[in-house]
C-alpha cells in the first residue's frame, strides 16, 4: 500500500451514533423516506443537504456526473434546474435516464435514484431562474427546471461496523415494491 493508502484507512469515518433504520416499518412509497431523511438533514444543521450528484450518459456513453441543488420534491420528481445548452441539458435531452445520489455523512445515510427526467413547463423555469440570486429580472429563455421520475430507489443506512442497512425499491407496473439487499 503507498502512503496516501494508509493515510485515507486512517481518516475518519462515520459519527459513533448513528440512526438506525427499522426495515419493519418502511413505508410503501420510498419517497417518503427519501423526505424523512431530508428533512432529518436539514433540521440537524448540515451544509447543503440538498446537494446531489446528477449522473448523465455523454455522447460515448459513459457516465457523467456533477453536483446540484434539489430544488423541490413533487408528483413530477426530484427537481433540478440547469441550462438545455450546457452539457447536461444536451444529455438529457440525447437520452432522458439519469440517476441521482444524495449522501448526508453526518447521519450516513446515502439515497441512490435511477429514473427517467422530464422537463418541467415554462412557468416552472421561469420561477426558478427568478429566484436565482443573480437574477436581473431577465428570464434566461435556456433555463429548464427538469424533474427525475425515480423507478428505482435505494436506500443506504450506514452502521458503525460496515453491515450497512440497504433497502432496494423498484416499481416494475407502476407499484413500488422492496427488498433488503
Amino acid at each position: 500500500m503507498s502512503d496516501l493508502a494508509d493515510r485515507l484507512r486512517a481518516l475518519p469515518g462515520f459519527p459513533e451514533h448513528l440512526p438506525e433504520l427499522d426495515t419493519a416499518t418502511l413505508p410503501e412509497d420510498p419517497g417518503e423516506l427519501v423526505l424523512a431523511w431530508l428533512e432529518d438533514a436539514i433540521a440537524s444543521g448540515a451544509r447543503q443537504p440538498h446537494a446531489l450528484t446528477l449522473l448523465t450518459r455523454g455522447e460515448d456513453g459513459a457516465p457523467e456526473g456533477r453536483t446540484l441543488i434539489l430544488k423541490d420534491v413533487d408528483e413530477h420528481g426530484y427537481h433540478v434546474a440547469t441550462s438545455r445548452r450546457s452539457a447536461k441539458g444536451r444529455q438529457l435531452a440525447a437520452d432522458p435516464r439519469a440517476a441521482m445520489v444524495l449522501f448526508w455523512r453526518e447521519t450516513g445515510r446515502q439515497v441512490r435514484l435511477s429514473g427517467t427526467v422530464a422537463a418541467l413547463d415554462a412557468e416552472a423555469s421561469r420561477r426558478d431562474w427568478l429566484s436565482r440570486p443573480s437574477a436581473t429580472g431577465e428570464v434566461d429563455p435556456d433555463w429548464q427546471v427538469y424533474a427525475l421520475r425515480p423507478e428505482r430507489v435505494e436506500l443506504m443506512q450506514a452502521r458503525e461496523d460496515r453491515r450497512h442497512t440497504r433497502v432496494l425499491y423498484t416499481r416494475p407496473d407502476g407499484i413500488w415494491e422492496h427488498r433488503l439487499l
